[in-house]
């Protein structure tokens, strides 16, 4: 059953469905009538004037759960300090706004302690945003609207690191938040070592590794 209204979203998971010509208003009474589905993700692009609204299939969570899992080992091993949210909403307003499977806050990780939503007018954007692209492509215009210094997108057993410049995102090999690890080789061995083996497994054998 798949209905999208301004009472109820209720989609099929692994579906993703696309509304044209749509506004900022159009965008904000969608969040409101997902209500607690944190599961659906929505994403608006004022651009294209695109709302897409997902419903993830099983194999996104367990991949995006293991992916975080990774990175705050990576950033434990280290010895550094991060606040990370998952799921979070990141809006700008009348312009974009997005619902990344994770986000890191790293170097600016003090700076939204304590806060129960982050405003993207006076907070930061985080410093690293994850995407599992297992049901649909990642918008990276939305992103670049909302500032975000960093990208991750995980699809087909690939980690791919987009990086933030004047131009747009490039496409690079080394990570800005890690950037003393081969990130993109490393990771989705141990993300699809979870999936056939555990999660507990496979952390526990990067943890190993480190």
């Amino acid at each position: 059953m798949l209905t999208v209204s301004p009472e109820r979203i209720q989609l099929p998971p692994g579906s993703t469905v696309t509304l044209h010509y749509q506004t900022w208003d159009d965008y904000e009474t969608l969040l409101t009538s997902r209500r607690d589905d944190a599961a659906i993700k929505i994403r608006f692009n004022a651009h294209t004037q695109q709302i897409s609204i997902m419903a993830p299939m099983a194999g996104h969570g367990r991949r995006i759960d293991t992916l975080v899992d990774l990175v705050k080992a990576l950033l434990r091993h280290q010895g550094r300090d991060w606040d990370s949210s998952h799921p979070v909403t990141l809006k700008r307003l009348r312009e974009a706004g997005a619902e990344p499977n994770a986000c890191f806050y790293i170097q600016n990780w003090q700076a939204v302690l304590g806060k129960e939503r982050i405003d993207l007018a006076t907070d930061p954007p985080p410093d690293l945003a994850i995407e599992m692209d297992l049901t649909s492509a990642t918008d990276l215009e939305v992103y670049e609207t909302l500032a975000v210094p960093e990208v991750w997108i995980y699809r087909q057993g690939q980690l791919m690191l987009y990086i933030l410049t004047e131009s747009g995102y490039d496409d690079r090999p080394t990570s800005l938040a890690l950037p003393t690890v081969d990130v993109k080789a490393l990771l989705p061995q141990y993300v699809e070592r979870a999936w056939a083996a555990g999660s507990s497994v496979a952390l526990r054998e990067f943890e190993q590794h480190l």
